[in-house]
C-alpha cells in the first residue's frame, strides 16, 4: 500500500473523532480472555490520581495541580502533553507510568497574553490501575481541559470527580506513590484483564491503513517482539494502533511465552524502562528513537515497517499465505457488512469479527504445533503448515523462529529451497 497522508488513521480530524467512544464493548487482548461482555456499570474505576498539566513559557511542561496532592507524578507532564503537542489544537494520549495506566486530553487555546505568547496549552488526565475503564471518562476530561483553559486555577470539579471515583489498592498504589523507583511484583489477580474500549471503526481503519501488511505485524506480535510505532502528533490515533496490534496476538491455547505489555506513548524518559523490556508495543512522537536500535526490534513509521536484523528483515516479506489470509479477512468483513445491512443490530460487530478472526487463526496455529510436538515422531510437514494458514516456503523462517521462541519441540520437515521466492 502506498504511503498516503489521507489515510483514516492520519487525518487531522481523527483526533476529534477518536475520543468519542461510541462502542461500550470490551475485547480480549493480551490476557487471552474470551470475555466479550460489556463492562458492568458498577465496576470500580480504581482511579488513583487526577491531574492538570500546563505549558509554562519559562519552565516548560509542568504539573500545576493534582489530587491527591502528594502523589508522585514525576514524568507525567511529558506524557500527558507529548512532544510536538503545540502543533495540534486537540489530542488525547494513553500511557503507562510504572504499573499504572493514564489517559489525558490536551487542548490549545489562543489568548491575548504576551506572557503566554498568544497560546495557552493544558492537559487534564487520570491515572488508574488498568486502562480497561479509562474510556468512561474521556468526555469528562475533554470538557475539563476546556474548563481549565477558560478558567485556569479552578479545580473544584476535578476535586469532586476524584473524591467520587477514587480507588486505592494499597499493595500497588501505596508503594508507587511513596517511591517512584519501586516496581512491586503485583499478582495478576490485582490488575484487571487488559482490555480497552475503542472508537467505532478503529479496526477497520487499522486494516485499511496497513493492508496485507497487517499479517507482517501479526507475525511480529506472535513472536513477541519489541514494536515501536512512530508518528508526529496527533498521537491519540496511534495509541489505538498499539491496541489493535496487541489484539493480533490473541489466543486461548495455554500459557505460552511471556506477556507482552502495551506501553502506549513513550518518550526519552522511558529509555531505561524500555531497555529492560523483553517485549512491548508502544508509540512515540520523538524521531530520535529511530536511531536507538537497541531499544526496539521493529520500527513502524507511518506504513513503513523496518527491522535491523537479517532474520526480522526476512519476516517483513509477504508470503502467498499472508495474501490469502488478508483476502479471507476482507471477504469475512464484506459478508459481515452485508449481514449487518440485512439484519441490523443483530449482525456481529466488526471489531469482534476481526479479533475473533485472529484468535481462531492463532488457536489453530498453536494447537497444531502442540499436537505435533506430542506426536511420536514430532514431524511438522508442509501439510501441517498449510492447515495452519502458513506458506511452506515463504513462512519457513517465521515458523522456525516461532517454535524456538515458545520452546515447542518439533522437527521441521519442510524443505528449504535453494532458490526461495
Amino acid at each position: 500500500m502506498a504511503d498516503d497522508e489521507k489515510s483514516p488513521l492520519l487525518q487531522s480530524g481523527d483526533e476529534d473523532e477518536g475520543p468519542r467512544l461510541r462502542h461500550h464493548h470490551t475485547y480480549p487482548t493480551l490476557q487471552r480472555s474470551t470475555d466479550l461482555s460489556p463492562v458492568a456499570p458498577t465496576e470500580a474505576d480504581h482511579i488513583v490520581c487526577v491531574f492538570v498539566v500546563t505549558f509554562d513559557t519559562r519552565s516548560g511542561n509542568m504539573v500545576e495541580w493534582c489530587a491527591p496532592d502528594d502523589f508522585d507524578l514525576d514524568g507525567v507532564e511529558f506524557k500527558a502533553m507529548v512532544s510536538g503537542s503545540h502543533t495540534q489544537q486537540k489530542d488525547f494520549v494513553y500511557f503507562r507510568k510504572s504499573r499504572l495506566y493514564g489517559l489525558a486530553c490536551y487542548e490549545k487555546m489562543s489568548v491575548e497574553s504576551e506572557i503566554e505568547r498568544g497560546a495557552r496549552m493544558k492537559s487534564v488526565g487520570i491515572l488508574s490501575t488498568s486502562y480497561t475503564l479509562l474510556y468512561r471518562h474521556i468526555q469528562f476530561l475533554e470538557s475539563q481541559v476546556r474548563h481549565q483553559l477558560e478558567l485556569p486555577g479552578v479545580y473544584s470539579q476535578l476535586q469532586a470527580f476524584y473524591n467520587d471515583k477514587k480507588g486505592v489498592l494499597p499493595d500497588l498504589v501505596g508503594s508507587l506513590a511513596a517511591s517512584p523507583a519501586s516496581t512491586p511484583s503485583t499478582p495478576s489477580s490485582v490488575l484487571p484483564e487488559m482490555k480497552i474500549t475503542h472508537p467505532a471503526g478503529c479496526f477497520s481503519q487499522f486494516i485499511r491503513f496497513f493492508g496485507a501488511n497487517i499479517f507482517i505485524l501479526w507475525k511480529l506480535v506472535l513472536l513477541q517482539k519489541r514494536i515501536l510505532f512512530f508518528s508526529p502528533p496527533p498521537i491519540g490515533v496511534v495509541c489505538y494502533k498499539v491496541y489493535c496490534a496487541c489484539c493480533l496476538g490473541n489466543h486461548e491455547v495455554g500459557k505460552l511465552g511471556h506477556e507482552v505489555q502495551p506501553h502506549f506513548y513513550v518518550n526519552v524518559a522511558d529509555i531505561e524502562t524500555l531497555e529492560s523490556e523483553v517485549a512491548y508495543i508502544a508509540c512515540t512522537t520523538e524521531k530520535i528513537f529511530e536511531t536507538k536500535t537497541s531499544l526496539y526490534d521493529v520500527y513502524v513509521d507511518n506504513q513503513v515497517i523496518t527491522a535491523h536484523t537479517p532474520v526480522l528483515q526476512d519476516l517483513l516479506k509477504l508470503s502467498d499465505a499472508d495474501r490469502d489470509k488478508y483476502n479471507k479477512l476482507l471477504n469475512q468483513r464484506s459478508a459481515n457488512q452485508f449481514s449487518y445491512e440485512g439484519m441490523g443490530e443483530d449482525a456481529i460487530d466488526e471489531e469482534e469479527l476481526v479479533t475473533s478472526f485472529f484468535t481462531q487463526q492463532n488457536n489453530e496455529l498453536f494447537s497444531t504445533l502442540l499436537d505435533v510436538a506430542h506426536s511420536h515422531d514430532r514431524q511438522l510437514t508442509s501439510d501441517h503448515m498449510r492447515s495452519m494458514g502458513l506458506d511452506p516456503q515463504g513462512d519457513r523462517t517465521f515458523l522456525m523462529e516461532l517454535v524456538e521462541h515458545y520452546g515447542i519441540d518439533v522437527v521441521l520437515m519442510v524443505d528449504n529451497p535453494c532458490c526461495p521466492k
